[in-house]
């Protein structure tokens, strides 16, 4: 159908949760409604491949629509970027059956996925017993993971100490949802803990091992953490569109000239028009850091096994980049949009302040300044960043 249809439908996503976004924010309750809108548009299966029932489509346009629907949503746009990744992740491994079958039952059932795999959290073990393996542990950001169907897990073997990385039904016996995700931003993201009390996992469900650092296969399986990050970067360009939307919407509807302004009207006064027209330039040209970045990873996905540690460490560099622009301004306009608004724009029924706190909360998963150092050192010593679970 091609991507202007997907952003067509994205945008038809898009105004229904603008419709309650300020409403939803506000509940505790899980994105359950959020998710089955977004099932039901037909945009989960967006990248699956059309020989496996999947529309077939590619980064380009998966981060057209992701841009669409998270300046609508932050939480929405965060869950629906991680669903891609995931289902993309399957075929990094070198398991081509069990990908291909993953996907026809994804399209066929409308699965949403989610994962379970945070770097910093090595707290999943994964032990030989007959038949197959046992997983028990506890990770304390699982994002979407309460409200999806399938889900892509990364442990411990107990034995060997390597990672291994599996699929499991989110609704298998032994997983618990501990429903504690209550932080300041990403409110409807599910991004609470999960619990594994020695979850049975079949030998066929498991993708593969992470391949040692010589292994050929070792650049291509470390793009998993390129991709996350660079859907982390999407979503930020994306919440400082929704700050800046909302935000123009109040000023030329409800917001009142400065009595030392000169100006009758808030939207002729030469400050605003500056302070937007500064923000907007300088998203614009984020947005484009983020197109390239994804560009290149769509690249380096292409070369399969032939992935060089060079060509990945220049995917990573324009990653690590738009990852640090799209923090530091996604924050600052979120901030400085409350300038050009006024003070009545800060009533809790108009929920503006949710673009500060998603675009803070995010900037919080890693560090952006530890990205600027991964770029400062490149134009410095000419080193690439380490594969890792960030970089």
């Amino acid at each position: 159908m091609g991507r202007e249809h997907w952003v067509a439908v994205a945008r038809e996503v898009a105004a229904r949760l603008v419709a309650d976004a300020v409403a939803r924010e506000r509940e505790t309750a899980e994105p359950v409604a959020e998710v089955a809108l977004v099932r039901d548009s037909g945009l989960l299966p967006l990248m699956i491949p059309a020989d496996h029932g999947g529309h077939g489509e590619d980064w380009a346009t998966a981060h057209a629509v992701l841009a669409v629907v998270a300046a609508a949503d932050a939480s929405v746009g965060h869950l629906l970027g991680y669903h891609y990744l995931h289902v993309w992740r399957t075929s990094l491994f070198d398991v081509p059956a069990t990908a291909a079958a993953l996907d026809r039952a994804t399209v066929e059932h409308g699965w949403f996925w989610a994962g379970v795999a945070n770097p910093r959290d090595d707290a999943l073990t994964v032990s030989d017993v007959d038949g197959g393996f046992a997983v028990a542990g506890r990770k304390f950001f699982a994002t979407g993971a309460s409200v999806a169907d399938r889900l892509v897990v990364s442990g411990q073997h107990a034995t060997t100490g390597r990672k291994l990385t599996f699929t499991l039904d989110a609704r298998a016996p032994g997983i618990r949802y501990l429903g504690d995700w209550d932080n300041l931003g990403q409110r409807r993201s599910a991004s609470g803990g999960v619990e594994f009390a020695n979850v049975a996992l079949a030998p066929d469900a498991v993708l593969g091992w992470t391949p040692e650092p010589d292994d050929p296969r070792a650049q291509r399986d470390s793009l998993a953490a390129l991709g996350f990050q660079l859907v982390l970067s999407r979503v930020l360009a994306a919440i400082g569109r929704g700050a800046i939307t909302e935000a123009a919407r109040y000023t030329r509807e409800t917001s009142r000239a400065w009595p030392a302004s000169g100006v009758e009207h808030a939207v002729d006064d030469p400050h605003i028009l500056a302070g937007y027209g500064s923000l907007i330039s300088r998203l614009d040209a984020a947005d484009l850091l983020v197109d390239a970045a994804a560009d290149s990873f769509t690249a380096a996905a292409a070369r399969g096994d032939g992935l060089t540690a060079t060509e990945r460490g220049e995917t990573s560099l324009r990653i690590s980049a738009a990852k640090t622009v799209t923090s530091e301004l996604a924050t600052e306009i979120a901030s400085r949009v409350f300038e050009f608004t006024g003070a009545r724009a800060t009533a809790a029924k108009h929920g503006m302040d949710r673009f500060w706190r998603n675009a803070r909360t995010l900037t919080l998963h890693d560090p952006a300044v530890y990205k600027a150092a991964e770029v400062g050192r490149h134009l410095l010593t000419g080193e690439y960043p380490t594969p890792g679970g960030y970089s």
